[in-house]
């Protein structure tokens, strides 16, 4: 599916970012070209933290918009995916509500542009690598959630 020239340039560095994620950026291009799910593996450039739609869309706007990397969602399956740093399982153990896949796990992603096989992009890859900090994912899950600070000082 082509996109119009202006949208085609906003997701192009996602999905560059993304691809490039990839041991092999173009056949993720070349699934993508066919309007396929494309499987990155984690390890690389991220690990996967995968959890309900239903408990994440609560959670999303608990965490900022500057501070909220990709967030996949296919809530066909109630099933969302947060990429997280590679460094970041242990941080995210005591979050019941949330697997970390292990590196070399897929994730079937479609382009930052558009949805394909009902999945898509809650918060998009844009092509700076930012990553959901475990933290404050983790403090997003707590009880109450995570507050900004000046919430939590009124």
């Amino acid at each position: 599916m082509a996109l119009p020239p202006k949208f085609a340039t906003l997701y192009e560095a996602g999905d560059a970012w993304l691809a490039d994620c990839s041991a092999r950026p173009t056949l993720v291009r070349a699934a993508w070209d066919v309007e396929k799910l494309a499987p990155i593996e984690s390890g690389r450039s991220w690990l996967v933290a995968e959890g309900r739609v239903t408990t994440g869309y609560q959670v999303l706007p608990r965490i900022r918009a500057g501070q909220r990397g990709p967030a996949l969602a296919d809530p066909l399956l109630d099933k969302l995916w947060w990429l997280i740093p590679t460094d970041a399982a242990e941080d995210l153990d005591d979050v019941g509500q949330l697997v970390v896949h292990p590196p070399g796990w897929s994730l079937y992603c479609p382009p930052t542009g558009w949805q394909v096989e009902g999945r898509m992009w809650l918060t998009r890859p844009d092509g700076s690598g930012l990553l959901t900090n475990p933290t404050l994912l983790a403090a997003a899950f707590g009880p109450g959630g995570y507050r900004r600070p000046a919430e939590a000082s009124s």
